[in-house]
């Protein structure tokens, strides 16, 4: 077993695990992380328990002193003005870019600080003169890094259609690829516009729910199967994974929401229930 916290670095935005090391952190502390480009500070949002992790995780560098908090205060502005600073350039240079994200590091003593710009774009875009421009404007070296729609989705953020924060920017580590298969297994078929996510491609969700509807499709009755209620037999006329429930309309027309673990599905030579709507 290891101690884990849970941290993010945006509100509302991705959870990222580490290790809480010598301190006991309570939720809403700012503490330093480890990362690629140094101590970064991040929110602490789930304390501290005992998991199984099978990697091992970054160790907390202790709570974020009030230096620490100007410096990110400092950055995220920056950041601000860089991203403006971009899209001002991009505008005149009529490039058909759409810039997503920054990131700084002034770790580099060669190249002095470094300004990653994290951009979408549906093509190929010759951005040379572009980065000339931020090069001169931003006093740095200047990484353009082009992102897929799901990747963009995950450093922007948002609220999906059902209403929680987008599962890529906040839990999910990896994007699994999604098919339609996976609509298909879901019966999404018809209903194609609530199959994709904020990105326009196929919901992650797809992915990683498939278990449960597999689970589900294993114990619950099938559309007009005949089953038994606490109501009285029944018909069943429409099912629900996440509720785990199916509709069912018994013999005086009604028609009630049963989980599924109440309802049995009636056996050969039982009396007949009435289908006609």
């Amino acid at each position: 077993m290891t101690r884990v916290m849970a941290v993010t670095f945006t509100p509302g935005g991705r959870l990222y695990y580490v290790d809480p090391g010598s301190t006991e952190p309570v939720v809403g502390d700012a503490v330093l992380v480890p990362t690629e480009a140094g101590a970064e500070v991040a929110t602490v949002v789930w304390a501290a328990a005992d998991a199984e992790f099978a990697s091992e995780l970054p160790v907390c560098a202790g709570r974020a002193t009030a230096s620490d908090l100007d410096r990110d205060q400092r950055n995220r502005r920056l950041k601000a003005e860089v991203a403006a600073i971009a899209r001002a350039l991009i505008a005149e240079h009529e490039l058909p870019m759409r810039v997503v994200g920054v990131d700084l590091d002034d770790r580099s003593s060669e190249y002095g600080r470094v300004v990653a710009i994290y951009y979408t774009a549906p093509q190929r875009v010759d951005f040379r003169a572009l980065v000339r421009d931020l090069a001169s404007s931003l006093a740095a070296r200047i990484d353009l890094r082009q992102v897929g729609s799901r990747d963009a989705a995950r450093i922007v953020g948002g609220i999906g259609s059902c209403g929680r924060e987008l599962c890529c920017s906040t839990f999910l580590t990896e994007l699994e690829p999604v098919g339609m298969r996976l609509v298909k297994g879901q019966d999404l078929t018809a209903y194609q516009l609530q199959a994709q996510g904020a990105c326009g491609r196929l919901k992650c969700c797809l992915a990683f729910e498939r278990g449960l509807y597999e689970d589900f499709e294993h114990r619950a009755p099938a559309m007009g199967c005949r089953v038994d209620t606490e109501h009285g037999p029944g018909v069943v006329v429409g099912r629900s994974v996440p509720s785990d429930t199916v509709t069912v309309r018994g013999g005086d027309g009604q028609r009630r929401v049963c989980p599924v673990s109440v309802v049995t599905v009636r056996r050969p030579g039982t009396d007949p229930v009435r289908e006609d709507t």
